[in-house]
């Protein structure tokens, strides 16, 4: 059951919704699953989110682009994201504010296998952080 809520917990908090994982990920730590345990489950969860992301932002690309190129502004944000978006994947496990850039990366078409490479592992070590952090 502390899996369940574990996972669903990570899954929220990587969606745009204000939620944080790390308190069900310390609270699974402490009620006795095992690191290994707890990390599978809570990356599993939050990547599968920013996986949901993704798509979100893939999905929206056509409506959004042409929004975007409507203005002269737009133009440069598009053509911003194109050249930095994945240098600003490596600020995606942030709080807050990482979580967005994961629509974003989907909404500017950021190759997928890279996305879940440097989104996904940076989720991955966060939780490993926090676990090393803890002891």
């Amino acid at each position: 059951m502390a899996e369940l809520a574990l996972f669903f917990s990570a899954f929220i908090a990587a969606t745009i919704l204000p939620f944080s994982s790390e308190v069900a990920f310390v609270a699974a730590l402490k009620s006795g699953i095992s690191l290994s345990h707890a990390m599978f489950v809570a990356s599993s969860g939050n990547i599968l989110a920013i996986i949901f992301n993704y798509y979100l932002g893939y999905f929206l690309y056509e409506k959004t682009k042409r929004k975007l190129f409507g203005s002269k502004i737009g133009r440069h944000i598009f053509l911003w994201g194109d050249r930095y978006g994945y240098i600003t994947l490596f600020a995606s496990w942030l709080p807050i504010v990482g979580d967005p850039f994961t629509v974003v990366a989907g909404l500017f078409r950021l190759k997928f296998i890279w996305f879940v490479i440097i989104a996904g592992s940076l989720r991955v070590g966060r939780y490993y952080l926090l676990a090393i952090f803890l002891r």
